[in-house]
């Protein structure tokens, strides 16, 4: 096959024959987020390489490996975003949201670019729900995101999932665990890969989020951020534990989160499949109090997450979600002959316009290849129109399920198919107006 007609390797296609299970999560997911206040927001793809650079943070593996950066006709270095948060917040700060009643809550969907070896679940091309609260520094803040998040995971009937918290502190208690990671890690040195030689200086944190075999191992035996937290850190994450126990939420401390952006502060979480092998994060967020502050902004605490759209179909598929069926069309009109032909784009368009899904043939074709056609796509009812129809008004509409026909005037098409499909499918008429 020529390489111009193959996807870019890290990139897939979604079929029209899956689309409405995107369509499902995605609407399930902004319902559920405006239920706690959050409105959509939408930004550019692509932002200054320096959004990403400083939010993000230049010792993660985002920024040091996967971000696709180019210079653009003017010389500036731009980077297709490979998450969300970074340019929420720049979007938050340039529109004067941050300056206005707070909490702001906004919620996302779209897609992020990383390169990474491409894998079941992870894709250089993938997508993101995803939300972000604005302006809020108490604890219930960081227990509310999470039953959003655990609220949207149940609502699109993803099941066996463990929530898994953490805290990594704030700057302060940080200084005395970086200072307890260095002397660990100094003493593994000739072992650790050559990024988290560089990191031990930088940012030794980093190296507890390493993929290499060898540093992974090391780092299972290394402090735990929890011992180190400053009596603020402390306070703050048992009453995040208080409030989850309140919402009736059930959870596991893990000390070993550190989620692998560095804005994070404090509580940070994930929620766990068990049913999609190795890629079993289905959803990451925590709180990042800085960020705001780092990209120029004024000092705003903040808390999000956000999941990635891939991995969750993975998870639905492999869990036999139960996905809405998709829409097919409520009525097909075959027709022989100009007259007829005219009749069924008139009939059609009426439908249509009151929210029927209703086709006629747009290829000249014979009646058997329109009325294969018809079969092909599920039409629930056909019609099948010639010169007798187009000359008498009356139609004959056959329900395909168990071969009835119906007789009805042309010119009543609306009110007599309601009536017709009515007591066939009822749950397709919702949004249709007579």
């Amino acid at each position: 096959m020529a390489e111009i007609i193959r996807a870019i390797k890290g990139t897939q296609d979604v079929l029209p024959q899956d689309v409405h299970k995107w369509q499902f999560l995605e609407g399930e997911m902004l319902k559920t987020a405006e239920l706690y206040g959050y409105k959509e927001i939408r930004i550019p793809v692509f932002e200054h390489t320096e959004v990403f650079s400083r939010g993000v943070g230049d010792t993660t593996d985002v920024v040091q490996k996967e971000m696709y950066t180019f210079l653009d006709k003017g010389e500036r270095s731009i980077t297709l975003r490979p998450e969300f948060t970074a340019g929420v917040m720049r979007s938050a700060i340039e529109n004067g949201l941050v300056n206005g009643a707070l909490p702001v809550k906004v919620c996302y969907i779209g897609g992020c670019y990383r390169y990474e070896k491409p894998q079941a679940g992870r894709l250089r091309e993938f997508h993101q729900f995803g939300i972000e609260c604005i302006g809020a520094s108490a604890p219930g803040a960081d227990a509310e995101a999470i039953a959003l998040a655990e609220h949207v995971l149940s609502n699109i009937g993803i099941k066996n999932l463990s929530l898994q918290i953490n805290s990594i502190g704030c700057k302060e208690c940080r200084k005395k665990y970086h200072a307890a990671l260095k002397e660990y890690f100094a003493q593994k040195e000739s072992e650790l890969c050559a990024t988290c030689l560089e990191r031990l200086n930088k940012n030794p944190m980093r190296i507890l989020d390493c993929k290499s075999p060898v540093c992974s191992k090391i780092a299972a035996d290394a402090p735990i951020m929890l011992d180190y937290l400053c009596e603020d850190c402390s306070e703050h994450f048992e009453q995040v534990k208080n409030h989850l126990n309140a919402a009736g939420l059930e959870f596991t401390v893990n000390p070993h989160i550190v989620r692998g952006l560095d804005y994070y502060t404090k509580t940070v979480f994930e929620f766990v499949s068990s049913d999609i092998g190795a890629q079993s994060t289905v959803c990451g967020g925590g709180r990042y109090d800085g960020l705001v502050a780092e990209l120029g902004g004024p000092s705003v605490e903040c808390v999000g997450f956000a999941m990635g759209l891939e991995r969750l179909m993975l998870t639905a598929e492999a869990q036999g979600a139960d996905f809405p069926e998709p829409k097919t069309c409520d009525v097909y009109f075959a027709s022989l002959g100009e007259k007829a032909t005219l009749m069924a784009t008139k009939l059609c368009t009426n439908l249509k316009r009151e929210g029927f899904a209703a086709l006629s043939d747009i290829n000249a074709r014979g009646l058997k290849p329109q009325m294969r056609y018809a079969n092909k796509i599920g039409a629930k009812f056909t019609c099948v129109l010639g010169d007798d129809e187009a000359s008498s008004g009356k139609i004959r509409i056959k329900n395909m399920a168990d071969g009835t026909e119906t007789t009805v005037l042309a010119e009543n098409i609306v009110p007599e198919f309601y009536k017709i499909i009515n007591g066939y499918a009822l749950d397709n008429l919702a949004n249709a107006v007579l």
